[in-house]
């Protein structure tokens, strides 16, 4: 026990001395220009690729664990690391590096009729804590938008991921080094308990906001016990509609696309929903196309009878849970729906408010679509796929939020900042009687 008790309070005292760290680092980093940020960013960019062999080294024995414990292929697909993939990390450090600073920018200016000018600009938020699950890259991703936004990032991953995130965050302090960026720019959360968690969503007053991304009860658990104020990632049960209006073989592309693209990301679809009166053409052509990707149906009852006819292909009855599943796998829920407005009011009871889809041909039915769905982003004959931060423009994402606050919707370099107001004046007093300029 009393090893134990030893134990806790050294691992309290590591992240006390990293989050004060970052602490200082945000103060040092924040006021500096563009180039040293862009400078930073191209180092660890070229830091990445040239000790690839270090990071596949140290993800390989993430995935060999993984592997050892059970864990589906689909999240060992989150995990791995190749070549290839960080190669395309340090290309989205690059990106990262090309875009705007968003800090410095007016948001809102005018000129009071005092005489006031008044400004509302952009500034960094400070210390942003990142807690996530599985995929390294966002180790990287998470860095280089904190960075490039003026933030320090503290990052806590998974401990599936350990082995990898030790060295990605080691690589990219060093990159730092030789930077004018402080290297506590950018710090890996000491500890791979709970306990880690839970310090970091204790830490108000060095912390300014956590940003939580993974899992369901991942972001209930931060959202619900963290005294730092967090901006609420969410997951994504996505949805594709195929309205009575839709070109059908269109409709199958894209439906295809939504979840067998790349079934383990959050972004892909995990039930579609098809009005009855093109049903019966549809429903058999999707079946056939989803069962050449791999993908398993699972279906309401309408769904599972127009199976009945298809050679080759076999649907598994839907339970209610299916319909709230975000499988992130080759499955996918379906059910036959009597008009858009159900298919709305189905998207409402069951969906994440992340990403979801029509297919249609009539202007009308998706206007109405749109105005209905309440959810961060709308794809209107396209695949959900879309809905990422690099697709989008903002080059690597720091998360999709599905909450109502400043940032939703895939989080690029504004969502990262705060804003302050600034008043420039030529002496302005304010009186009892209204405004006077000194010294006229």
């Amino acid at each position: 026990m009393a090893d134990s008790k030893r134990a806790e309070a050294r691992e309290a005292d590591d992240f006390l001395r990293v989050a004060r760290a970052g602490k200082a680092a945000a103060a040092l980093l924040a006021p500096l220009p563009r180039a040293p940020k862009d400078a930073a960013l191209r180092a660890i960019a070229d830091a990445l690729v040239s000790r690839t062999d270090e990071i596949v080294a140290a993800n390989e024995k993430d995935v060999a664990r993984a592997r050892e414990a059970g864990v589906a292929e689909a999240m060992i697909d989150r995990l791995r690391l190749d070549a290839g993939r960080v190669e395309k990390i340090a290309e989205a450090v690059r990106q990262v590096a090309d875009l705007p600073d968003p800090v410095g920018e007016v948001v809102r200016g005018s000129t009071l009729p005092n005489g006031l000018e008044l400004r509302q600009i952009r500034v960094p938020i400070g210390v942003v804590g990142m807690i996530y699950e599985g995929r390294p890259n966002v180790t990287v991703d998470a860095a280089a938008l904190c960075l490039k936004s003026g933030n320090v990032a503290l990052l806590r991953g998974s401990s599936s991921a350990y082995e990898s995130n030790t060295v990605l965050t080691a690589i990219m302090r060093d990159a730092l080094d030789g930077t004018e960026v402080p290297k506590d720019a950018v710090q890996l959360v000491p500890g791979v308990t709970r306990d880690s968690v839970k310090h970091l969503m204790r830490a108000r007053g060095l912390v300014d906001v956590l940003i939580p991304r993974g899992g369901a009860s991942l972001i209930n658990s931060v959202v619900e016990e963290s005294i730092v104020p967090v901006i609420e990632t969410g997951v994504g049960n996505c949805h594709v509609y195929v309205d009575a209006e839709a070109d059908l073989d269109l409709a199958v592309e894209i439906l295809v696309n939504s979840k067998a693209q790349r079934p383990s990301v959050c972004n892909a679809a995990e039930t579609f929903l098809v009005h009855e009166a093109v049903a019966e053409e549809f429903v058999p052509k999707a079946l056939r196309a989803l069962a050449e990707a791999g993908v398993t149906v699972h279906g309401d009852p309408r769904i599972v009878e127009l199976a009945r006819g298809v050679d080759g292909v076999t649907v598994v009855e839907a339970t209610e849970d299916d319909f709230r599943t975000e499988y992130l796998s080759y499955d996918i829920a379906a059910a036959v729906v009597g008009s858009l407005d159900d298919a709305v009011a189905h998207i409402r009871a069951y969906g994440s408010a992340h990403t979801d889809a029509i297919v249609t041909r009539s202007v009308g039915n998706a206007r109405r679509f749109v105005a209905t769905v309440d959810s961060a982003a709308i794809a209107v004959n396209a695949s959900t796929r879309f809905t990422d931060g690099g697709e989008f423009g903002f080059g690597a994402e720091i998360g999709i939020s599905t909450q109502k606050l400043h940032a939703r919707g895939p989080m690029g370099l504004a969502e990262l900042t705060s804003t302050k107001w600034v008043y420039t004046g030529e002496g302005h007093l304010r009186t009892a009687s209204g405004t006077v300029i000194a010294g006229r």
